[in-house]
């Protein structure tokens, strides 16, 4: 069809938005949109998820949390005195940082680490990504777990334990589905390594589902070879190197069959509809 002196009608396509350039507001919105528009469906078709309650979990697990992360403490004031050194020479002050993060029954807490990145910001004022960041001090300290050391603090103060599922930030809160949420019933830990051995850096999928099955197999047995294994997964250089550049991508939500996905995961149209609606505040 041909309009008087226009000659063919154009036929205008939606551009496709490289979803590198989002912003974190962007993200975050999709993520809503994500939640809204799936969980209740997701929900629906879940099996519920049953903690494991006993003497063991409601005052025992907590008692020993106490006696190890206290002499931990101790143990580790020499080394955690040298990182101080090397990170003021390296990042300069301040030495730590606070990061929010989710707790038992969804309560928010704040952990303690040392600083192992710079505040690099990109055109848009944004900070760059972590493995952009973090400096070659840092990428050592995070492939040795050193980093980890100031959480026994928390674990003494009872905002974690040993094992349990690993906080996460508040923000990733309405994005669970109930089944996953179910992750928040207990403290969360240094670490919830996985309860079978895997040859892989494990997927958002297999770190949720593994939260879920440790709170509903949680017992003085389970934790004894979860140590063990924690051991194993602080030392995997592979897992190490994961965490470092955080190659798992942030959490986003689910697809329509239910499985979690990550920014690589969400459908193009997420990507174009938030450029569209939030495109005016990102130029702003």
């Amino acid at each position: 069809m041909e309009t008087e002196g226009m000659g063919p009608t154009a036929v205008t396509e939606t551009p496709h938005h490289d979803r590198a350039e989002l912003t974190k507001a962007m993200r975050w919105q999709i993520a809503d949109w994500l939640a809204e528009e799936r969980l209740p469906e997701i929900n629906a078709k879940l099996e519920k998820v049953h903690p494991r309650q006993g003497i063991y979990s409601k005052y025992i697990k907590r008692l020993i949390d106490i006696i190890v992360s206290l002499l931990a403490v101790i143990v580790t004031l020499p080394i955690n005195f040298v990182i101080g050194i090397v990170t003021f020479f390296d990042v300069g002050r301040p030495l730590f940082f606070l990061q929010e993060r989710t707790g038992r029954n969804g309560k928010p807490f704040k952990i303690v680490k040392f600083r192992n990145m710079t505040n690099e910001v990109d055109e848009k004022g944004e900070l760059l990504p972590p493995g952009q960041r973090v400096t070659k001090w840092g990428r050592f300290v995070r492939k040795t777990s050193l980093d980890e050391l100031l959480n026994f603090w928390s674990v003494l103060k009872g905002d974690m334990s040993l094992i349990g599922p690993r906080p996460l930030p508040p923000e990733y809160l309405g994005r669970y589905n109930a089944r996953h949420k179910a992750r928040l019933s207990v403290r969360p830990g240094l670490e919830c390594p996985p309860h079978e051995a895997i040859d892989h850096v494990w997927t958002w999928q297999e770190k949720l589902d593994n939260d879920v099955w440790y709170i509903e197999h949680v017992s003085f047995l389970t934790d004894c070879k979860m140590m063990v294994r924690l051991v194993q997964f602080a030392l995997n250089r592979k897992n190490a190197s994961a965490r470092a550049n955080v190659k798992i991508g942030t959490f986003m939500g689910y697809d329509t069959c239910g499985r979690v996905i990550n920014l690589d995961g969400v459908e193009q149209k997420y990507i174009d509809r938030a450029f569209a609606e939030l495109g005016m505040e990102k130029s702003e």
